[in-house]
């Protein structure tokens, strides 16, 4: 194994599907907050939720066999995808912003955790499969994480639980 090089995929979180074309993502900055004018997509017919927030995961790798020892280079990077997300003007308010900028806010914590996970594996040569293998380990929290932040905030009709989370998730990345 000379070098190996590899772009994750990009998992949208909501009720979205993959398309054949992804659009370039809003990089995660603890510095810069999402604003409706961010949320560029169209609302779907017969949409329920008043807000999706279309935000995921991607890495990338390159690994070098030094000494018989996998050297491991990486970038995890949460992204924010303002054509795949939208919101209904009519019934949302600062409240649901706060809501949506926690699940991207979410993303990020998942994508230290990736990092945390990569920086502690030992590879093997079969690298590729091990990093895709906690990828999907990865996305699959993420998903449980950001359905059960749902269903606990009520979409963030329960006010009370969604300044929890919020308090929650702040003090998660001041930690990391």
């Amino acid at each position: 194994m000379d070098k190996i090089i590899a772009i994750g995929c990009l998992v949208f979180l909501g009720f979205l599907g993959f398309g054949q074309e992804i659009e370039e993502g809003v990089l995660w900055n603890p510095n810069i907050r999402l604003t409706w004018a961010d949320f560029n997509g169209k609302v779907p017919p017969a949409a329920v939720p008043a807000a999706t927030t279309a935000s995921g995961i991607s890495y990338t790798y390159s690994a070098n066999l030094l000494h018989h020892e996998v050297h491991l280079d990486y970038e995890v990077n949460a992204y924010f995808y303002p054509n795949e997300s939208w919101y209904k003007p009519e019934v949302c308010d600062e409240n649901t912003l706060s809501h949506e900028q926690l699940h991207f806010d979410i993303s990020e914590l998942f994508a230290r955790k990736m990092r945390d996970r990569l920086e502690r594996t030992s590879f093997s040569d079969d690298v590729k499969a091990e990093i895709r293998k906690i990828y999907k380990e990865i996305l699959e929290e993420l998903k449980d994480f950001q359905d059960q932040y749902d269903w606990e905030t009520n979409f963030s009709r329960n006010r009370e639980k969604q300044l929890e989370w919020n308090q929650k998730i702040a003090k998660a990345l001041q930690a990391n």
